[in-house]
């Protein structure tokens, strides 16, 4: 099972070897970044929704209920501005600006070890072509050595060895890219939908704040 694999790198030199360790840690990230999702789904989206349903509603204790406790960032973060608004140290901007702080933390923390994929995967064709210019330099030399003896069968498959520098970075690099864009994809749209959670969050609150404004201002006009 692993001898084609052992054979590839031993024909492709160094090159296939970092190509190798590129494959290997970029499965890594991939399986690390697929548990992240996976562990953080427990129903987050429904939930989060859910619960600033409720927030509109007026039911306050009913919504905090619903998400605290919860691991995925939704309902986290929701969490987190409801426990803010109850305690009420914080308002206006000062509000907005620490929960808008904690949604970025959350957003950071879903990008995480993405930097690793992009680099592969803008790395990997480079090394390739790198790997099969090294190549075809070593097969032209060993054709000048020659001289008016050259083996074309030598020749030919110094160059496909070469060439296969170029075939293995680009089969690391292209499944790499994918993945990469899947998962920025992912974290795109969960930083949305958080934003779009925490404004309604405060604008709801701004609006109730604001309406109890004018009912202490019309109660004192009484």
């Amino acid at each position: 099972m692993f001898a084609p694999v052992l054979d590839i790198l031993a024909l492709g030199g160094p090159v296939v070897w970092i190509l190798g360790m590129f494959s290997v840690l970029a499965m890594t990230v991939v399986l690390v970044k697929a548990i992240q999702f996976w562990t953080l789904r427990d129903g987050g989206d429904a939930v989060a929704e859910q619960a600033i349903a409720y927030f509109a509603n007026g039911e306050h204790n009913q919504a905090l209920v619903l998400v605290k406790g919860r691991r995925a960032p939704r309902p986290r973060l929701i969490a987190q501005t409801l426990q803010l608004i109850e305690a009420g140290k914080l308002q206006g901007e000062a509000l907005h600006k620490e929960i808008m702080r904690q949604a970025r933390q959350a957003v950071v923390g879903l990008a995480s070890y993405l930097r690793i994929l992009e680099v592969i995967a803008t790395l990997a064709p480079l090394l390739g072509l790198l790997g099969t210019v090294l190549g075809m330099i070593q097969a032209f030399q060993a054709m000048e050595a020659a001289g008016t003896q050259v083996d074309p069968s030598v020749l030919s498959g110094g160059i496909w060895v070469a060439l296969l520098t170029t075939a293995v970075g680009l089969a690391v690099a292209i499944p790499v890219s994918l993945l990469h864009s899947w998962f920025e994809r992912r974290v795109e749209t969960q930083a949305g939908l958080i934003q779009n959670d925490l404004e309604h969050l405060l604008s709801v609150q701004a609006a109730r704040t604001s309406a109890q404004a004018d009912a202490r201002a019309r109660l004192k006009l009484a």
